[in-house]
């Protein structure tokens, strides 16, 4: 008789927890990167910080309006391919999404930018630099990194100044992001005094560098510049150096990651490379940072490549939004996001200006040691 009872009461609990959270308040947010393709590491990073962010709101019972919330995360892959972007993003719109953290590239998150704001979805990117991207006019568009005028510029001071390069070659795969880092960081070089000897382009499915790198190696180059991801730059790191090329090699945030030792087979010498990342912490903020990546790999069993922090960042904001407007209709929570200030994340402090760029946004020098990212200096 006891162990009817018993199973009367679990049956009851079971029916009873099902009818409370089918009370909870479904709000589903997107998120979109390259999941598949040359830089699928990278998209899965983002993914894994979305499902991070998610998790830890539904785990502590946010409330929105009154109303305890369940979110759903819709992850969608556009494999670093503008066609396909748009085609999930308006897949997301579809789905009746209440935001979106995406997309990972810049040429994939501009055109997207359009249908969101169309459907007036807030739309935040962890990683796409390009100006172009805050610059249309929505007032859905938003960025927790730097732009690229400020990646590309402080990279392109540093080639001059610091690396003291006189004969410096740059590279870029003419996409949206590598052409934009590579334009602005030209015009840093020649605002420096320092002069460009070689201009030369690839694309971001690239395998074979030996042409491009033959005439960049004529100039005698001691400082080459590449405008795209580390999928590309690892073999070209390695053939620069079948071919004879010592000279130091410099990138953007898509060249910054955990995995381009692996990817240049071990071709890179200590201090080869500099890299910036679009964005950083030091001081006290440098704890907040370092507690995600152990809690980070504790979760997942794998290293933080690049962006994952600023998906984490920009997930938690959109959440605060909905939660300070009392909503997660768009039209209701955009007002607030718009004017969100001093946000305390593991990146920074993140504040968004008019046109929806990080206000005094940080850059993280990086060079590599021992085929481990080693951090040069913070700067602003």
């Amino acid at each position: 008789m006891q162990v009817r009872l018993n199973v009367f009461v679990a049956a009851a609990a079971v029916l009873f927890a099902g009818a409370a959270s089918a009370q909870d308040m479904v709000v589903k947010i997107g998120h979109v990167a390259p999941t598949s393709g040359g830089i699928a590491h990278l998209g899965k990073d983002n993914e894994m910080g979305a499902k991070m962010a998610i998790e830890e709101a539904n785990a502590k019972g946010t409330m929105i309006g009154g109303k305890k919330v369940k979110f759903e995360l819709l992850a969608e892959d556009d494999a670093g391919d503008p066609k396909q972007g748009t085609s999930v993003a308006n897949k997301l719109v579809d789905a009746k999404v209440m935001g979106v953290i995406g997309h990972l590239n810049s040429g994939t998150s501009i055109p997207a930018s359009k249908i969101y704001s169309d459907a007036g979805i807030p739309q935040i990117s962890p990683s796409a630099t390009n100006p172009k991207f805050t610059r249309q006019g929505f007032k859905t568009t938003f960025r927790v990194v730097a732009d690229d005028v400020h990646l590309g510029g402080t990279l392109g001071r540093y080639a001059v100044k610091e690396l003291k390069g006189k004969s410096i070659a740059v590279i870029d795969d003419r996409t949206a992001y590598g052409q934009g880092v590579a334009e602005e960081f030209t015009k840093a070089v020649k605002a420096s005094g320092g002069a460009i000897a070689e201009t030369q382009f690839t694309t971001d499915k690239a395998t074979d560098f030996t042409a491009i790198l033959t005439a960049i190696k004529a100039k005698k180059p001691d400082v080459i510049f590449f405008g795209g991801m580390d999928a590309v730059a690892g073999p070209m790191i390695r053939q620069m150096k079948q071919l004879g090329i010592d000279a130091k090699f410099v990138g953007g945030d898509g060249i910054c990651s955990g995995e381009l030792p692996k990817l240049s087979a071990g071709a890179m010498a200590d201090g080869q490379v500099v890299c910036a990342e679009a964005g950083g912490v030091e001081g006290a903020q440098k704890a907040g940072m370092d507690d995600f990546y152990k809690r980070f790999k504790a979760k997942y069993n794998v290293d933080v490549q690049v962006y994952s922090p600023y998906v984490y960042d920009a997930m938690n904001i959109m959440i605060a939004a909905m939660v300070k407007a009392g909503s997660a209709e768009p039209a209701k929570y955009l007002p607030v996001l718009a004017k969100t200030e001093n946000f305390k994340g593991v990146t920074g402090n993140i504040s968004f200006d008019e046109k929806g760029d990080v206000k005094n946004g940080a850059l993280t020098l990086f060079t590599y040691k021992g085929g481990k990212r080693d951090q040069i200096a913070v700067v602003r």
